[in-house]
């Protein structure tokens, strides 16, 4: 599949929209006819058009890694850059001032690449339902591939939006244009976007010869992803108002699913998650397939997170997409190898406390965090140093980790003055349902059933720590992690238990993205938000004005450009 999507080149300007377009108000262009696009022999290569779409991606309209949206806008990270100024759209985001009525480019252009995917997704779909079987043998199933494709980016526009309209291949074009944002409501969308995972767990394989395809696990994976965000009911301005026990059911069904087919497992070493070689391993359900030196002029790179290199000799910019004070704090450990819950940001860590001797941290954080004298992505002849960074006295004396490639690694390039990775970007790896199993069962009172998935990811990153080591060969850190023991270290309520769980999130997937959306989930988001900005803006500055507005900040505002577009049919979210 990595190689195979640089073939849909002969036919992607058929498709392609027009920046200065809305995604609703396309033709096809270019050399081919449309009766030629939907031609049989163009049918498969329709199909690789939309799978390219999912990795479309550039920092500024990314729908792959989503540090912009859900890390940088909760309590994880900081933007970076140079200055407050620098890429000041992002600081928006961070701030929670998104009230002018246009955000630049960043939302209007999500919101365009997201559309661009489904209706590449819908123009394959009205070629592939215009043959047989017989006259195409992979119809069904590219038919199934489609329509998962659909659903995840409806769902990740709902993520982001709440209301976006929903577009399947039925709909003429003065249908589309009579589609509101707000036509069904939230429960209809989630169930609308459920009705295509559920067609390609249906008619998907168990198995794809070819990596990057979607298969049946992935959407069974996908599915309970969606119910489980669907299960925590939310009013008209944001409120978890409840949790719905029969979809909880659902998510346990689901992952019980997947985790019993065998087929995924935990990368056995954290860091392999997020090294080059290691793409489609058992950990991963789903990820978006990059290449490089694939005979294109600069390969299908992410160029998602191409802002976010430091300013180490090797790399030389920019520095966005820096972990936050609070986050690092939330590594420490107690005495036991478990979280300090309750007292985690009473102690700022610093490069003297992260040290070989030093306090006690979960291994995860040299995973995720760019250490002053620790090795910098497990080469210990690189190590972190406080040079790379552009301006620390703001946004702090640490970098990042995961996202990042060596830059002797086969997967970098330099692409002017920014950097471009092939290493695939997971949307759903199994630690994820591990944990969407766990918080299900622990929301519907069986916390006991939860305590063994949440002690595997805890097994994993204690077993993650060898790659760590400096050219001495000790430790970085001092890690001490354990495994949750009722009775033993702790009291495992149904209280504990969540905060355990959502504590696990959060390290698991720290500065991968999700945080802010788990916050929103959960109905804390302003609470958790509130309380870290009153602590933060005693560290950092730029946060002084900084406020979480409940009602209105755990969306994102519609793009003004597309309720222009439509006449005032789309309706803006509460508070903007």
């Amino acid at each position: 599949m990595k190689v195979n999507i640089v073939t849909i080149l002969l036919v992607l300007s058929v498709i392609l929209l027009d920046s200065c377009e809305d995604f609703l108000d396309y033709s096809p262009k270019g050399t081919l006819t449309e009766d030629a696009a939907l031609a049989l022999e163009n049918a498969e290569k329709l199909v690789n058009a939309a799978y390219a779409a999912l990795g479309n991606d550039f920092w500024d309209r990314s729908i792959t890694s989503m540090w912009v949206y859900g890390s940088v806008r909760s309590d994880d990270a900081y933007k970076g850059g140079g200055s407050v100024q620098d890429q000041f759209t992002i600081n928006r985001f961070e701030q929670y001032n998104l009230t002018v009525p246009e955000i630049t480019d960043y939302l209007p252009n999500t919101w365009t690449q997201l559309y661009a995917l489904i209706s590449r997704a819908n123009f394959a779909l009205t070629s592939l339902n215009s043959f047989t079987d017989a006259e195409l043998p992979t119809r069904t199933t590219r038919i199934a591939e489609m329509r998962f494709l659909r659903a995840h980016a409806h769902f990740v526009g709902k993520l982001i939006w709440k209301r976006i309209p929903y577009i399947d291949e039925t709909l003429t074009r003065e249908q589309i244009l009579e589609t509101s944002n707000d036509a069904l409501t939230s429960d209809e969308l989630f169930n609308k976007i459920a009705e295509d995972f559920q067609f390609a767990i249906d008619n998907l394989p168990d198995i794809q010869t070819e990596v990057g395809r979607a298969n049946k696990l992935a959407a069974t994976a996908y599915l309970a992803k969606l119910r489980l965000y669907q299960a925590y009911t939310q009013n008209d301005v944001h409120t978890v108002t409840g949790i719905d026990a029969a979809r909880l059911n659902e998510v346990v069904e689901l992952t019980t699913e997947v985790i019993n087919s065998g087929r995924y497992s935990l990368q056995p070493d954290f860091a392999e998650n997020f090294l080059y070689g290691y793409d489609n391993g058992p950990e991963s359900i789903f990820a978006i397939q990059y290449s490089i030196n694939d005979g294109t002029a600069i390969g299908r790179l992410s160029m998602s997170t191409s802002l976010n290199y430091s300013l180490a000799p090797q790399y030389g910019c920019c520095w966005f997409h820096m972990p936050s004070q609070n986050m690092i704090n939330a590594f420490a450990t107690n005495a036991n190898g478990l979280p300090k819950f309750d007292t985690f940001n009473d102690v700022v860590l610093g490069d003297a406390d992260l040290v070989t001797n030093g306090v006690t941290v979960d291994p995860r954080i040299d995973h995720t965090v760019a250490i002053v004298g620790h090795p910098f992505k497990y080469d210990p002849n690189i190590v972190y140093d406080h040079s790379w960074e552009r301006i620390s006295a703001l946004y702090g004396g640490f970098g990042n980790m995961k996202e990042q490639q060596a830059a002797d690694c086969p997967c970098f390039k330099k692409v002017g003055p920014f950097y471009g990775s092939s290493k695939n970007i997971d949307i759903i790896r199994y630690a994820d349902v591990l944990l969407m199993k766990a918080e299900a069962l622990i929301e519907l009172g069986r916390h006991d059933e939860a305590l063994p998935l949440i002690n595997e990811i805890r097994a994993r990153a204690n077993n993650s720590k060898e790659r760590t080591k400096k050219l001495d060969g000790n430790y970085p850190s001092n890690f001490l992690i354990a495994e949750y023991v009722p009775g033993a270290n702790i009291t495992w309520d149904q209280a504990t238990a969540r905060k355990a769980l959502q504590w696990e999130r959060r390290l698991e997937f720290a500065m991968e993205s999700p945080r802010f959306f788990d916050l929103v989930r959960w109905g804390i988001a302003a609470e958790t938000l509130n309380a870290y900005l009153a602590v933060e803006k005693t560290r950092r500055s730029f946060l002084s004005s900084a406020v979480f507005t409940k009602g209105r900040d755990e969306y994102y505002p519609i793009p003004q450009r597309e309720i222009n577009y439509s006449k005032g049919l789309y309706k803006q979210n509460p508070g903007y």
